[in-house]
């Protein structure tokens, strides 16, 4: 299994899982455009894509789905609360993810986890093919002990580290948006990112990327001092941008 990212932070996430004859695109926040940009930096086109997850209905991680799904005849899953926060329009294969049960594309088994986000139905994934098990985890303010039981033993990780709390309070946004940034609902801080990873089982984990790292309000060498402790034993830690996201990793 390998996974890839067409970018990751608040101006537009996606991510691409690739298995056997599987290539699934976990959201997609970039216009049809920039999509086919991205991809082809990766050498894979639209065309090439199984399926789109979506985690929420946030614009980052939602605006370009129904645009390429219409576009490319793409099957979507999604919750039913994501599915009627927004007016989607037409999709031409809408499978609802109902009760977060796990469900199969190919030869990956997908398990769709709940996450505290202030979204209507928010799911975050672990992915599972080929004995190897791949957890994407962003968009949540707190960990929960539903989460972090389900992102036991992953062998590769894509995980939030979203703000530094010091330069979330002094910087440029208005205090509601900071209190929501920072809030149990919001999104996860360095601090927080590294008691998640010292609270699960890494032994088997081998592939982390650090992702949707703020661009007002964190950078990377501030997510790696932070973290340097509880990946010292990671033999790949990669730190996710906003404009080329990263390139294929192993898992």
């Amino acid at each position: 299994m390998k996974f890839a990212s067409l970018g990751s932070g608040s101006k537009g996430n996606g991510t691409l899982v690739e298995w056997q004859d599987q290539l699934i695109l976990i959201d997609c926040g970039f216009t049809i455009k920039e999509v086919e940009r991205r991809l082809a930096l990766l050498q894979r086109s639209p065309g090439d894509i199984s399926a789109i997850l979506v985690t929420h209905e946030h614009g980052d991680h939602l605006k370009g789905v129904a645009p390429l799904a219409r576009k490319y005849g793409l099957p979507v899953y999604m919750t039913p609360g994501t599915f009627r926060s927004r007016n989607l329009g037409a999709l031409p294969r809408l499978h609802l993810i109902e009760g977060y049960r796990s469900f199969q594309l190919g030869g990956v088994s997908v398990q769709p986890v709940a996450v505290p986000h202030d979204a209507r139905e928010p799911a975050q994934f672990v992915l599972t093919a080929g004995g190897k098990r791949l957890g994407v985890l962003t968009d949540l303010g707190n960990i929960s002990a539903h989460v972090e039981a389900h992102y036991q033993n992953c062998h590769g990780l894509l995980l939030e580290a979203n703000h530094d709390l010091d330069m979330l309070a002094r910087g440029p946004y208005p205090a509601s948006l900071k209190r929501r940034v920072g809030g149990p609902w919001g999104h996860l801080n360095n601090q927080q990112t590294a008691a998640f990873l010292a609270g699960v089982d890494r032994d088997c984990l081998q592939t982390l990327v650090v992702g949707h790292i703020s661009q007002q309000n964190n950078c990377p060498h501030k997510a790696r001092e932070a973290l340097a402790a509880v990946t010292a034993g990671i033999k790949q830690v990669e730190f996710a941008c906003q404009d080329e996201g990263f390139g294929w990793l192993a898992v």
